[in-house]
C-alpha cells in the first residue's frame, strides 16, 4: 500500500521536496517547478476554491491545455473534496458547452487560449488573470478523506459516436491503479514525457503515477511531432508513452530524430488503440535502446489490466500482455472483453438514457473484440462498432490497416466503410505515404496479402490523417471526406 488516501494528493513530502515535479513547456521558456511548489500551489487552489464558497462534492470545470496550473488546480479540486472535470478542449465549442452543462459545473478554470469557450452563465477564471492570483489562498491545508466511492473525477468520453459521456471515477478506484502500477517497480531514475492531453486517461494516469513515483515530469501543453523529439534530447526524457497516431507522426520527422539524441528513452509505451508491425518494428528502429509496451486500457475500467507472464514467456510483438493477476478478465460469446477490478468506474454521469454497460454480476463489457493465443496472451483485433459487413463477411478496419501499412512506402493508414450498393457497405482507406506508391499497387498488395474482401475498393493519400482531441484519427471527418470524394467521381 502506497498510504494515498486521496488522488489529489500523491506527494509525498517525506520526499526530496526540491526535486523538480514538472518541467512545463508551457510558456515561452522551460519552467521548472519543485515538488514543494506543485503541493504549495496544489493547496493554495484548494483553500481558495473552498474560500469562495464551493461545497463537498460540486464539479470544477479545467478548460485549458497541458500546464503546472492544470494539474494544481486538478490536485486542488480534489484535495477539497469537490470534483475535477477535465474537458476536451478540441470538442466543437457546444459539445464543450454540453459537458459543462451536463457535469453541472460551478466553475471553470481556464487558460487565456480557451477563456472564451467557457458558456454564458457559468463562471470561470482565467490561468494567471488577477481572477486567479485572488483565489489562491496560500497556506497549509489537510486533503479531505473520501468516502467510499467518493466522486474525485469526471472524465468525458470522445463522443465520436454521440454525445460525449462522463465516466464517474472514484478516489479509490485510482489509487488502487497507482499502488497496483508501484507495485515492485523501480522508477527512481525516470524522466517521463506527457504530451497527451490531461484531459484524457492516458496523459493523466501517467502523472499522476509520476507524481506518486516522486519522479520528474516534462510536460508539452500539446503534442507536436517536433517539439516532442526536440523534448527528450533536451531534457534526457526516458520514457515516453501516447497513442499510435501520435507515435507515427513522430517517427515520420526523420530529419528531427536524426538531429536529437534520443539514446536516453529505456521506455516506450503506446495504448488507446490497436498498432500494427510495422509501426511496432519503426518504433523499435528509432528506439533500439528502449523496451516496448503495448499497452491498453478503457477509462471506465483503468489503465491495469494486462502484464508479463507469470511463467516468463515473453510477450509476442502485437499482444497487450498475460492478464494482469489483480483483474478478472473474460471474453463473452462475441469475443469482446469483459473486466471486473477496484478501478471500475460509478456510473456515468446524469444519463440515465443510457444502457448500464456492465454484466449482471459486475463485469464490465469494453467493446473491444480480442484474440486470446494458446500461452493466454491477448491482442487487440477491434472495437466491435468499428466493425462493419460486406457482402457477408465482418471487417474489422485495424486488420485492413495492418496490410496496408506493411507496405514499405505506406507511413499510416486509416479505413472506413461507405456505403455499396451490391455488398452494402466496403473498404475504403486514406494514406500516408513515406515512399512512392500508387492506388493501384497499394489494392494489389492487399490482395496478395489478405482476404480480396478485405481490400479497400479505393484508396486516397493525404498528408497526415486528422486526429480527435484524444490524438485518435478523427475517421468521422475522413468519412465525411470520403463521401465528398465519391460524389466527385
Amino acid at each position: 500500500m502506497t498510504g494515498f488516501t486521496n488522488l489529489g494528493a500523491l506527494i509525498d513530502r517525506a520526499r526530496d521536496p526540491a526535486k523538480p515535479a514538472l518541467i512545463d513547456l508551457s510558456g515561452a521558456a522551460p519552467r521548472e517547478v519543485s515538488y514543494a511548489e506543485l503541493d504549495a500551489l496544489s493547496n493554495a487552489a484548494a483553500r481558495g476554491l473552498l474560500r469562495r464558497g464551493l461545497r463537498r462534492g460540486d464539479r470544477v470545470g479545467i478548460l485549458a491545455a497541458n500546464s503546472t496550473e492544470f494539474l494544481a488546480a486538478l490536485n486542488g479540486a480534489m484535495r477539497a473534496g469537490l470534483v475535477a472535470v477535465p474537458v476536451n478542449w478540441r470538442f466543437p465549442p457546444a459539445t464543450v458547452e454540453y459537458v459543462l452543462r451536463n457535469s453541472g459545473a460551478a466553475l471553470v478554470l481556464t487558460d487565456a487560449a480557451r477563456a472564451a469557450a467557457v458558456p454564458e452563465g457559468v463562471p470561470g477564471i482565467t490561468f494567471g488573470s488577477a481572477a486567479w492570483d485572488a483565489l489562491l489562498d496560500p497556506g497549509d491545508f489537510t486533503p479531505v478523506m473520501p468516502e467510499p466511492a467518493e466522486p474525485a473525477l469526471f472524465l468525458y468520453t470522445s463522443g465520436s459516436t454521440g454525445r460525449p459521456k462522463g465516466v464517474v471515477l472514484s478516489h479509490q478506484s485510482h489509487l488502487w491503479v497507482v499502488e497496483q502500477r508501484l507495485a515492485g517497480a523501480d522508477m527512481a531514475r525516470e524522466r517521463v514525457l506527457i504530451a497527451a492531453p490531461l484531459y484524457h486517461m492516458n496523459g493523466l494516469a501517467l502523472a499522476q503515477l509520476a507524481s506518486a513515483a516522486h519522479i520528474t515530469v516534462v510536460l508539452l501543453p500539446a503534442f507536436e511531432a517536433r517539439s516532442y523529439i526536440r523534448a527528450i534530447g533536451a531534457h534526457r526524457v526516458t520514457w515516453i508513452t501516447g497513442v499510435p497516431p501520435m507515435m507515427a507522426m513522430l517517427l515520420q520527422e526523420r530529419e528531427t530524430l536524426t538531429a536529437t539524441d534520443t539514446s536516453c528513452v529505456r521506455h516506450v509505451r503506446c495504448g488507446s488503440a490497436p498498432v500494427s508491425p510495422a509501426l511496432v518494428a519503426a518504433i523499435r528502429a528509432a528506439f533500439p535502446q528502449a523496451g516496448f509496451v503495448n499497452g491498453y486500457g478503457t477509462t471506465e475500467a483503468g489503465p491495469v489490466v494486462f502484464g508479463r507472464h507469470p511463467e516468463g514467456i515473453p510477450t509476442p510483438p502485437l499482444s497487450v500482455g498475460y492478464p494482469h493477476p489483480a483483474v478478472e478478465l473474460r471474453l463473452n460469446a462475441d469475443n469482446v472483453l469483459e473486466q471486473k477490478c477496484p478501478a471500475l468506474m460509478n456510473g456515468y454521469w446524469n444519463r440515465p438514457d443510457l444502457k448500464s454497460p456492465l454484466t449482471p454480476d459486475g463485469f464490465y463489457v469494453t467493446g473491444d473484440v480480442f484474440h486470446r493465443d494458446e500461452n493466454g496472451f491477448f491482442t487487440v483485433v477491434g472495437r466491435i462498432d468499428d466493425m462493419f459487413i460486406s457482402g457477408g463477411e465482418n471487417i474489422f478496419p485495424s486488420e485492413v490497416e495492418k496490410v496496408l501499412e506493411s507496405h514499405p512506402a505506406v507511413e499510416q493508414s486509416a479505413v472506413i466503410p461507405v456505403p455499396d450498393a451490391i455488398k452494402g457497405t466496403k473498404p475504403v482507406a486514406f494514406v500516408v505515404r513515406r515512399g512512392a506508391v500508387d492506388e493501384a499497387a497499394l489494392k494489389a498488395h492487399a490482395l496478395e496479402h489478405a482476404p480480396a474482401y478485405m481490400h479497400p475498393r479505393r484508396i486516397w493519400f493525404l498528408d497526415a490523417l486528422p486526429l480527435m482531441g484524444t490524438n485518435k484519427i478523427d475517421k468521422a471527418r475522413l468519412a465525411a471526406l470520403a463521401a465528398e470524394r465519391l460524389g466527385a467521381d
